[in-house]
């Protein structure tokens, strides 16, 4: 396995500033993700790594090693796409074997058995090995993708949002499925997605991306807890932070913060008069989710109750001081 290490790397198509200065250490045998939406630059940061784009300018890192000028094949990297790229003509078994029939390899076809045996049982697709791409589910191509990127034992594994294109459900097993197998094999993964539930169960650390940007790296619970900008904030969280103005807490902050972020799951029920007096807008017993307006802005609280509060009726909602963000006029993070 191996070491990833990005310095300074700048990469632009023609006008467009795909990546404007990213400096990242992946360390070895770690799952890492990269997060954020579409054109934020994840994809191109994983192909500059695969050696399939070449920076304008920095360096590319392999065990301290400068890959930069290698060629893709040199740097010994495995990369899963978001579509599946198999070859319908041949079998499950021949799709698997045929990274490892390469002739620069010169694998024996009893290692490639094995190895076939090995990592169909992990994924599950043991009983499949006979079938055409064609006669399997979108989840058992999936699998069958990932299963040859496993057979190859490279240093890396490169995967640029595998799971996008397949239901809820098989999302969910895929992620169990993956996350066994780089803990079993200790392999070092660097992952794109635009999922945040996809992050938070998968990374050991998160690199947020905005415009081709690194915003912050993190634990998911370091980036959720501690976020250093209001970006950053807003990139994790289900129902989203609240984002309020300052104004609402006139004199309790200094005059810097402009902008306070609240978790839903931090908003309390405010008793007495205390608190903001909110109009209920819709609510859920099941997931304990209410949406509320104060002011002209909505306002999500998880509130477990025995009732939900109806439509329109009044509650008052509480902001403890010890669980608010802050944040300047330029987002940024203020020291509560």
């Amino acid at each position: 396995m191996a070491s990833i290490t990005l310095q300074g790397i700048h990469k632009n198509f023609g006008a467009v500033a795909a990546l404007g200065g990213i400096d990242l250490d992946v360390k070895d045998g770690e799952f890492f993700v990269l997060l954020g939406p579409s054109g934020a630059g994840k994809t191109t940061t994983l192909r500059v790594i695969a050696g399939l784009e070449k920076p304008d300018t920095g360096l590319v890192l392999m065990n301290g090693q400068n890959v930069t000028p290698a060629a893709p094949a040199e740097r010994d990297c495995s990369f899963v796409f978001q579509q599946y790229s198999l070859y319908p003509h041949l079998s499950v078994y021949d799709n698997l074997a045929f990274p490892l029939r390469a002739p620069s390899r010169r694998i024996a076809e009893d290692e490639i058995a094995r190895r076939i045996e090995r990592v169909a049982a992990t994924l599950h697709i043991e009983n499949k090995l006979a079938n055409k791409p064609t006669q399997l589910s979108g989840g058992e191509m999936q699998r069958v993708a990932i299963g040859r990127a496993l057979v190859r034992r490279p240093r890396v594994y490169l995967m640029d949002e595998p799971l996008s294109s397949l239901d809820a459900k098989l999302r969910e097993e895929l992620r169990v499925e993956l996350k066994r197998v780089q803990r079993e094999t200790g392999a070092t993964v660097v992952y794109v997605t635009h999922d945040q539930v996809e992050a938070t169960t998968l990374a050991d650390r998160i690199a947020i991306l905005e415009a081709g940007r690194i915003l912050q790296v993190g634990t998911p619970e370091q980036v959720y807890g501690q976020p250093q900008s209001l970006h950053v904030a807003q990139r994790l969280g289900s129902p989203q932070v609240n984002v309020l103005p300052a104004t609402w807490f006139a004199g309790e902050h200094d005059a810097a913060v402009t902008s306070i972020a609240v978790r839903p799951e931090d908003v309390q029920l405010a008793q007495g008069r205390d608190g903001f007096e909110c109009t209920v807008i819709e609510s859920s017993l099941l997931k304990h989710h209410v949406i509320a307006e104060y002011a002209g802005i909505e306002v999500r609280a998880r509130l477990v109750q025995d009732t939900a509060p109806a439509p329109q009726s009044r509650i008052r909602l509480h902001f403890p001081r010890e669980h608010r963000l802050l944040f300047d006029t330029a987002g940024h993070r203020v020291p509560a």
